[in-house]
């Protein structure tokens, strides 16, 4: 639905049910409870499709008991509020009902990939001084057991399955759920209570940990039915593609679809096209949330795949996140899925989407969109290194009309994250005074138009400058992607005497296209007919794939170190990464 007249927070707050007698605000109980008691317990909340292909749908009613079993055995093993519990396991039910459980419990959760390997994991639970960690039996005995000298904090290890045993010094979940409680009453949850406590990697050093809190709900619902179009009258079936351990997958992969009343599709299978088209299809998915890594797959595999002809019978809504979307796969969507992927724009920080496409818009391929309602958003002056200028005191300078420079956003708003934990210093950092308001500071540079639409050009330690050009990745990515031998590009800029630096592009090739001289000499061309041979790529490389994170960004600083024999930093998120 569109935005309407008259928006506010408080008014998006009052469309929520709360506790009950003004007991505050509950992440879990918006998602689940809140249904079950407006009549709505036997719509189906969660349809689960499992590798193998058997199908088993969860209603809210059923959920809503599982979550308070959940809940009560963790209070009966003295877990309570405040206690981070790490989630560790794959996409089934098993992860729902813990993420969920703990929310109602007041605990931190914390969501992590099942795919990393034994150091990130170890890594998070050690910043996080969790008290407790849900896994699988197969995922703690590979990656966690081994550890268990070096997490003191780590008193409860909880193994989900049906088997009774359990290894040692671990405490197997089945049982006690099956003795538990089926009845749970939420605590006072006031809105500022922590929630959620989510890592990103910084280019180098351990994993920032940002902390959330319960009001973030307020977003995610806002979110949900003004970007995803998501209405709990009339119950639409969702699907994000991005892991629970990913921020995506937690606040757009459970908590604003269930918050706004969906039938949520999870996929315990790894990407393959003609399985998506088959769940598009099958399932009747109205509303579809994926990653640009994932639309540029797709246009890799072609329009032969088994499937594709009926993958939208149901599909009003196709929307993408994690990287910006390069026009070609916006125009890729309307051409062979018959609507537009829409764009938008949010980081782990912000807790939730900031800048959207949304159905109101009329879609400008290539733009992240209009800031959404409740949000407003600056653009910073910065120098040519990417940092924000500023005065004698400290402040940021404020860009009017069409501009360039950092993206900023006005403070607060619901879901902006608390802190980064124990780094109070780096999180200070992030915000700046400007004309007596406190802006959150990106970091990323982006452009804005004369009609307010903002376009993504790098992060600001992507920004090249170039015989005194400053080019961001994206759009020499983009104009790559024109070409029709190009599937996926990335590109970064190494140092030249002369130029200061010079922009060089790894790139895909589509699927029976063949690397030669005569292929590299087209693909260099046109990009210098479309940017500029100041802008065009000097160097060319064809590789099989591009570094990326498991949440879709192309890794350019790892692009870069590669060629240049330098360091790569922290790869705990690297898509691919052994695990």
């Amino acid at each position: 639905m569109a935005p309407q007249p008259g928006f506010s927070w408080d008014r998006m707050r009052a469309e929520l049910s709360g506790l009950p007698d003004g007991q505050g605000l509950n992440i879990a109980h918006e998602a689940v409870d809140r249904h079950v008691a407006l009549g709505r317990g036997d719509r189906v909340a969660l349809r689960l499709l499992a590798k193998d292909g058997t199908r088993r749908e969860v209603t809210y009613g059923e959920l809503a008991m599982r979550t308070n079993q959940f809940a009560n055995m963790l209070a009966s093993e003295g877990i309570g509020p405040g206690d981070v519990v790490v989630v560790l396991c794959g996409r089934d039910l098993d992860l729902y009902v813990a993420v969920l459980g703990a929310l109602k419990q007041r605990c931190i959760v914390s969501p992590v990939f099942s795919a990393f390997g034994p150091e990130p994991i170890k890594a998070r639970l050690q910043l996080s001084g969790a008290t407790a960690l849900f896994t699988t039996r197969a995922l703690y005995e590979r990656k966690v057991a081994a550890l268990r000298s070096e997490l003191p904090s780590l008193t409860h290890v909880f193994v989900a399955g049906s088997e009774h045993t359990h290894p040692d010094d671990t405490i197997p979940v089945a049982p006690r759920l099956d003795g538990a409680d089926q009845h749970f009453v939420i605590g006072p949850t006031d809105p500022e209570t922590p929630s959620l406590l989510h890592f990103t990697s910084g280019t180098t050093g351990t994993p920032k940990g940002a902390q959330h809190v319960h009001g973030a709900v307020v977003a995610h619902y806002a979110t949900g039915r003004f970007v995803l179009d998501l209405d709990p009258d009339r119950g639409d079936v969702f699907w994000c593609t991005a892991d629970p351990g990913w921020v995506t997958g937690t606040s757009y992969g459970i908590i604003a679809p269930l918050v706004c009343g969906a039938t949520l599709v999870v996929d315990e299978a790894e990407m393959d096209p003609a399985r998506w088209y088959d769940i598009l299809a099958g399932e009747g998915v109205n509303v579809w949330y994926t990653a640009p890594t994932a639309v540029r797959m797709l246009m890799r595999a072609g329009t032969d795949v088994a499937g594709l002809d009926r993958a939208r019978p149901a599909l009003r809504l196709a929307a993408s996140v994690g990287e910006p979307l390069n026009p070609e796969a916006v125009r890729w969507g309307a051409d062979v899925l018959g609507i537009p992927f829409r764009d938008n724009w949010w980081q782990t920080e912000t807790g939730g989407i900031m800048v959207a496409n949304d159905l109101s818009l009329p879609i400008r391929p290539g733009s992240m969109g209009k800031p959404l309602p409740g949000i407003e958003a600056a653009i910073v002056s910065c120098d040519d290194s990417g940092t924000p200028h500023r005065d004698a005191d400290g402040a940021v300078q404020l860009l009017a009309g069409a501009a360039q420079g950092m993206l900023a956003l006005r403070t607060p708003w619901p879901s902006m994250f608390r802190g980064y934990l124990n780094e109070p210093d780096r999180y200070a950092a992030c915000f700046a005074r400007a004309g007596g308001i406190t802006w959150y500071l990106s970091g990323d540079i982006v452009r804005r138009d004369a009609d307010g639409y903002l376009w993504f050009v790098a992060r600001a330690d992507d920004v090249i400058k170039t015989s005194g050009h400053l080019i961001g990745p994206f759009e020499v990515e983009s104009i790559l992607m024109e070409h029709p031998a190009v599937a996926e590009a990335g590109v970064y800029g190494v140092p030249d005497e002369v130029a200061g630096a010079v922009i060089h592009a790894v790139i895909v090739l589509r699927p029976g296209v063949v690397d030669d001289e005569e292929l590299q000499r087209s693909v260099v061309a046109h990009a210098r007919r479309r940017l500029g041979a100041a802008v065009a790529p000097r160097r060319l490389i064809v590789a099989g794939d591009l570094p990326k994170t498991r949440s879709g960004k192309i890794m350019r600083r790892v692009l870069r170190a590669r060629e240049l024999g330098l360091p790569e930093g922290d790869l705990s998120t690297l898509e691919g990464a052994r695990s």
